[in-house]
């Protein structure tokens, strides 16, 4: 696949074949690496970036059992010591309690400043390991070695942690950028087709907000034969770009990465956080956020129907059950933190590779986009 963006490549030599990507923090850069076999050399590569000791790797009880057991015996192997820690898996592990056990356990084990965490797993792995990581003796190296298509495209890159509120999703939480991101291609192999699918909505999202290029070449490459490592590379070049352009999303370039979110996080509270799940939450956002760019921003109407139309392609909805109650999905948005002194700060498109923030977006629109879901 073409890129619009240059792929920046660090100078650190690995003893393995990997893409490394340089990401530069307010507070650091860090590599993110890709490509397979990255779990077999992690303790190589934390050995690179890392002068800890000691380690706590969390995962959850669909990925610890897949991967936790091999990844400790290979960091342990690097003269790590390691403590293997894994929680429930889903949104509802997300909390300031599950967050002060794990820190509990950590003590326990004799983790201290020296120390670091590794996040094994998805999307909410990678926020509540960042999260420890983030508040554990004031802040300690966090390593992300993210296990679904969307965390490696997405939540793995930026620094975003947190955990949830009773208010909403990702309401507690700091920005740590990681030490380290590790994407091992190879581990996409044991994802379920609907896991997949998920990572498709944030890659779509990214296309539409920045890359129309590579739209019309998601439009046109065959789903079961896509190069995931060079997919993988250029979005992460993506979202790099955007991050260092706005880390703490102070203005509106990072902001831009929230398109379709509104209205996603919406339908995941409005859902209690089971049944639909984030990466499908956002493709329904997407649709809904279209519909408003369509009536107000110009989005033209053949665009709008491309747009659906590749959603559907990877798997994705773009149309509620008829049973989901629409009035909780508005009533879940006054908790979400796009709201800026009850303002709604809210992404639309004008056309396929450009997006704005927009403060012109009314509850009556967002309202009248809900319906149409």
């Amino acid at each position: 696949m073409g890129n619009r963006f240059p792929f920046r490549r660090d100078k650190t030599q690995y003893r393995f074949d990997v893409t490394s990507i340089e990401v530069i923090s307010a507070r650091h850069s860090y590599p993110v690496l890709i490509g397979p076999g990255l779990l077999a050399n992690a303790g190589v590569a934390c050995k690179k970036s890392l002068s800890a000791s000691r380690c706590a790797i969390i995962s959850d009880t669909n990925v610890g059992p897949l991967f936790g057991g091999a990844l400790a015996k290979n960091l342990r192997s690097a003269d790590y010591e390691v403590k293997l820690i894994t929680v429930s898996p889903g949104e509802d592990s997300k909390n300031l309690q599950q967050t002060g056990e794990i820190c509990e356990q950590m003590l326990g084990a004799g983790l201290d400043r020296q120390s670091f965490v590794v996040g094994l797993g998805g999307g909410v792995i990678g926020d509540l390991s960042g999260f420890v990581a983030a508040i554990f003796e004031r802040g300690i190296p966090h390593v992300q070695i993210p296990t679904t298509l969307l965390a490696m495209v997405d939540s793995s890159i930026g620094g975003k942690t947190g955990v949830n509120a009773r208010a909403g999703k990702n309401l507690i939480g700091a920005i740590h950028p990681p030490a380290l991101v590790l994407d091992d291609i190879d581990v996409l192999k044991a994802l379920p087709r609907r896991e997949i699918s998920q990572g498709f909505a944030e890659i779509i999202k990214h296309a539409i907000i920045a890359d129309a290029a590579m739209f019309r070449e998601l439009e046109e490459i065959d789903p079961g034969a896509i190069d995931y490592e060079t997919l993988i590379r250029r979005n992460v070049e993506l979202k790099a770009r955007i991050v260092e352009m706005d880390e703490h999303e102070r203005k509106a370039e990072r902001a831009l990465l929230n398109f379709g979110h509104t209205i996603g996080h919406g339908i995941e509270r409005a859902a209690n956080y089971h049944g639909i799940a984030h990466g499908e939450a956002v493709s329904l956002g997407i649709v809904g956020a279209c519909a408003i760019s369509l009536r107000k921003f110009g989005l033209p109407k053949e665009q709008r129907d491309r747009i659906v139309s590749l959603l559907r392609k990877f798997g994705l909805p773009t149309q509620l059950p008829k049973d989901f109650s629409r009035e909780k999905i508005c009533d879940a948005l006054k908790f979400d933190k796009k709201f800026v002194h009850g303002q709604i700060r809210f992404v639309v498109t004008p056309e396929i590779g450009s997006a704005n923030l927009s403060s012109d977006v009314t509850m009556e629109d967002i309202r009248e986009a809900v319906d149409t879901l």
